[in-house]
């Protein structure tokens, strides 16, 4: 009965050897995805100096409210840029013309000066062979309260038709 002591002994050495075996496979698998979760973690948490993912996030967010409030400055300000341009008289028409079909030629003009909404200004010049004529014409939404000339609508138009 030694023998079968001896046998019964040597296949629970080799179990033990074969478990031991797959043991340490387990904890250098375990080893390896341990130094990924590592670096993973550093990256993470970066230059912070600090090792709690709670503090790391709260840093997080505090930065991104302060970016979230810039955003809105400047989308604020955007918008009060471009208010502001839209209102400035940056679109121009001009139209020559004879003003006196027997005489000269497009020495005549109709200058308009408007923005986005149709205020402005035209001003027209009526070139004759002794004098020269100067009106300005306020335009409030593509209208004046004096009487609009074909040549000034012309004009303001062409200012209109601009970008």
């Amino acid at each position: 009965m030694s023998g079968w002591n001896d046998q019964v002994a040597m296949a629970v050495a080799a179990g033990e050897g074969l478990l031991l075996i797959v043991v340490l496979l387990v904890v250098i698998g375990l080893s390896s995805r341990l130094s990924k979760l590592k670096k993973a973690h550093q990256q993470l948490m970066g230059d912070t100096g600090v090792t709690n993912i709670e503090d790391v996030m709260h840093a997080v967010h505090q930065h991104l409210a302060e970016v979230d409030g810039k955003l809105n400055e400047h989308q604020a300000s955007l918008g009060k840029h471009e208010r502001r341009l839209a209102a400035l008289k940056g679109r121009i028409g001009v139209h020559r013309f004879n003003a006196f079909s027997d005489s000269g030629s497009d020495l005549s003009f109709s200058v308009a000066l408007v923005n986005e909404a149709q205020d402005g200004v035209v001003i027209t010049g009526i070139h004759g062979r002794e004098q020269t004529f100067l009106y300005a014409k306020p335009i409030d939404k593509g209208q004046s309260a004096y009487m609009l000339t074909p040549e000034e609508k012309t004009a303001i138009n062409q200012a209109m038709q601009k970008e």
